[in-house]
């Protein structure tokens, strides 16, 4: 079966780091770009960060957070830095823009910043 696995979240304290890791059970060399997306209670779902398949950044919400690949492992990474409050979500990672490519959305990894 196809799927996403996202892992690496947690709680934190304001201005914390946390790295995620999104791991595809497929290829993500052909695919046009890969992106963090994530969704707070009682919001929509919003793209945070996208990297295309040459590796370039198309898309960052913030200069907290950075996006990275490894081809090899398949695997997507979201670094964040100086954690804020309002970062608060759970964390997912599909296609940009999000498609069928890996069936459905994972599982994603809660992310939550408290003091």
């Amino acid at each position: 079966q196809v799927q996403l696995v996202e892992s690496g979240g947690g709680l934190v304290q304001p201005g914390g780091s946390l790295r995620l890791s999104c791991a595809a059970s497929r290829s993500i060399l052909g695919i046009n770009a890969m992106g963090w997306y994530r969704q707070a209670p009682g919001k929509e779902r919003e793209l945070v960060a996208a990297i295309t398949s040459g590796g370039s950044i198309n898309y960052v919400v913030t200069g907290r957070f950075t996006i990275s690949r490894d081809l090899a492992k398949n695997t997507v990474y979201l670094q964040m830095n100086s954690l804020k409050p309002e970062d608060t979500a759970v964390y997912y990672c599909n296609t940009v823009p999000a498609g069928p490519y890996f069936g459905s959305w994972g599982q994603g990894t809660q992310v939550t910043v408290s003091s």
